[in-house]
């Protein structure tokens, strides 16, 4: 950490801001929805309407703030965040809660590729991957303390205190921002044209569906965490520890994941990962239909859980920045749309099936990983770097 420079360390807490804004409803989902007296798949959704406002209005966004300096930016966009989570924490019925959901996704979908696409410009080439593994480690980070801390505060308090919590963090990471960021300009306008052009480049197109598949299998059911978490024989006490884990897997998967794929390549890292994720679901599928339902069983499972989810990020994105290495902020802003239509997608799915039954959700989670293995397979050979040979390495040092 200490190698780490400080201003990529502040962008990782702006993007740990966000994170916890996207998904600390996954630690209160139930409170909620009896608050606002809803459904849990119903109350649900919310998750589904971020992701979707968020896949929609990042490369929208990226089009009319591309000349805004950047500093300025991440500023306003965690300001925005700010302002929304205390509007959904004020939410006096559903309908306005999702009002407040669409204007967080705009704070979210300006913040976060350009957090990407700075931390990377900022970064020597053979660390990109580290650097953007810090910056998306915030969110893997919010998944291990803000879910669980959400959970805490709601049964301390209230879910609404919660998300005012949540208001407060995001001001404090937008003072930071302001603080340590270099004065950095903006880049020239790209027409949204031109930035959707981007998706006939062969690369782009091969890449970008594995996020979304990726995405769906992994993620799509957290927003449920809670509910599935007592199919498996969790009670109210154990909720915050057993969400904990999961964080506590993603986050140090993100890590090593960054670095694995700057040594050994990205495509290497997301067949192991893959894999793992196909095994974790397919276990998880058992146990929720069969038991028994022990408590050690369910916390191996979130934290496997969570350390199969978050390794792909790095990968994909040091996939399509060696795809298409003249559009480095135009394909991390796709790969964020995508990722967030992949929540979207998943989300809604699991609301769908979870009524049905969670060993029934959890089996065609696990049917999607393996089906990620088998797209890997087919596109292998896009986006992996080139060995570098000893004589540029040392032309380059």
């Amino acid at each position: 950490m200490s190698r780490i420079p400080i201003r990529t360390l502040v962008l990782g807490l702006g993007t740990f801001a966000v994170g916890t804004d996207a998904y600390v409803v996954a630690g209160f989902l139930p409170a909620m929805a009896r608050s606002l007296e809803v459904s849990e798949s119903t109350a649900g959704q919310s998750a589904t309407v971020f992701a979707v406002a968020y896949a929609v209005l990042s490369p929208v966004l990226a089009t009319f703030t591309a000349r805004v300096p950047r500093r300025a930016l991440l500023t306003a966009a965690l300001a925005v965040l700010a302002l929304a989570n205390l509007g959904s924490a004020l939410a006096p019925n559903y309908p306005v809660l999702m009002v407040t959901r669409v204007l967080a996704a705009a704070g979210a979908a300006a913040f976060t590729p350009n957090a990407g696409a700075v931390a990377a410009a900022m970064a020597a080439p053979q660390q990109r991957a580290r650097a953007l593994a810090v910056v998306v480690g915030g969110l893997t980070v919010a998944t291990a303390l803000g879910v669980p801390l959400g959970n805490l505060a709601d049964r301390a308090l209230s879910w609404r205190a919660a998300l005012g919590l949540v208001a407060a963090l995001c001001a404090v990471c937008a003072a930071g921002v302001l603080a340590v960021l270099p004065g950095l300009p903006g880049s020239p306008s790209v027409p949204l044209r031109a930035r959707l052009d981007a998706l006939r480049h062969p690369g782009v197109v091969a890449v970008l569906p594995l996020t979304l598949l990726g995405i769906m299998a992994s993620y799509g059911l957290y927003a449920y965490a809670v509910p599935l978490l007592h199919e498996l024989g969790a009670t109210p006490a154990s909720e915050m520890w057993l969400l904990f884990l999961y964080g506590v897997g993603a986050f140090v998967t993100n890590l090593v994941a960054g670095r694995a794929a700057d040594r050994y390549g990205p495509v290497r890292v997301l067949a192991v990962g893959y894999t793992a994720l196909t095994l974790t679901l397919g276990a998880f599928t058992l146990a929720a239909g069969t038991g028994p339902h022990v408590l050690p069983a369910a916390a191996l499972l979130m934290a496997a859980w969570g350390a199969s989810t978050w390794f792909q990020t790095p990968a994909q994105q040091l996939r399509l920045i060696t795809a298409a290495p003249q559009e480095t902020a135009v394909v991390v802003g796709l790969n964020g749309s995508v990722l967030y239509l992949g929540i979207a997608l998943g989300t809604a799915l699991g609301g769908l099936l979870l009524p049905v039954g969670a060993p029934v959700a959890l089996g065609v989670s696990a049917v999607l990983a393996a089906g990620c293995l088998l797209y890997l397979a087919a596109t292998r050979r896009v986006g992996e770097r080139a060995p570098e040979s000893p004589v540029s390495q040392r032309v380059r040092e």
